[in-house]
């Protein structure tokens, strides 16, 4: 009975001219090896050069107003040497169509900091950064001997719930799909949201589905410039 109904399926989308959706394993080691080539990419080819060839066309950044990443990557050149960057973890939804990594960078005059990105995979199954963002730390963060990664319990629906029903369990802050965050996966099974206040300071947030509740992951609040 499955063979059939997944021949029937292939069938129905070739009838349309559509492909069926890419389904991908929720692997965080891929995540991983994105973020490192990224860093390899923007210390060969110059930094804003490895975020513009990596970035989604809607991706956003913060200056810290956010701001569409390619109107502003545009005008940017790559400065002499790049900063250096590595994750300590990422943490992936059920569907492994989202991401979010997190760890240390470090710029060439020795100043240390933090970033997190959200990662979305992109038709062709690429990731493609939908968020960067970070802040500067006095010392950096404690760095975990081994790189990690972490994969959502999946979102599971009640029956006869459809598809554009709420979750059962929708997430506790109401700003996970307010201005400043990107939809969530179908899935829903890791949010993020971005809110910018007027005075530049941001917080940052990435929940994700444990089985019985949203556990926030990644909670970055940074102040406002000059704060």
């Amino acid at each position: 009975m499955k063979a059939r109904a997944a021949l029937l399926l292939a069938g129905a989308f070739a009838l349309i001219g559509a492909r069926p959706p890419m389904r991908f394993q929720p692997d965080p080691s891929s995540v991983i090896a994105a973020e490192m080539a990224f860093n390899r990419l923007a210390q060969t080819k110059g930094q804003w050069t490895a975020f513009r060839e990596t970035a989604a066309e809607d991706a956003v950044m913060f200056v810290p107003q956010r701001v569409l990443a390619r109107d502003w990557l545009r005008k940017q050149a790559d400065p002499p040497a790049s900063v250096q960057w590595s994750p300590a973890i990422v943490y992936v939804s059920c569907g492994g169509n989202l991401a979010a990594s997190t760890g240390n960078w470090k710029r060439p005059d020795g100043s240390v900091g933090y970033f997190t990105t959200i990662w979305r995979r992109d038709k062709k199954g690429a990731w493609k950064w939908i968020m960067d963002h970070g802040d500067a730390l006095a010392s950096p963060r404690e760095a975990p001997e081994y790189l990690s990664g972490k994969v959502a319990t999946c979102k599971r629906r009640a029956p006869g719930e459809g598809q554009g029903a709420a979750p059962l369990n929708p997430p506790p802050a109401a700003g996970a799909r307010t201005k400043g965050a990107m939809p969530p996966p179908v899935d829903e099974s890791l949010l993020w949201s971005a809110d910018v206040a007027t005075d530049g300071s941001r917080h940052v947030t990435v929940r994700m589905w444990n089985g019985t509740d949203y556990e926030t992951v990644i909670d970055d609040r940074v102040g406002a410039p000059g704060s």
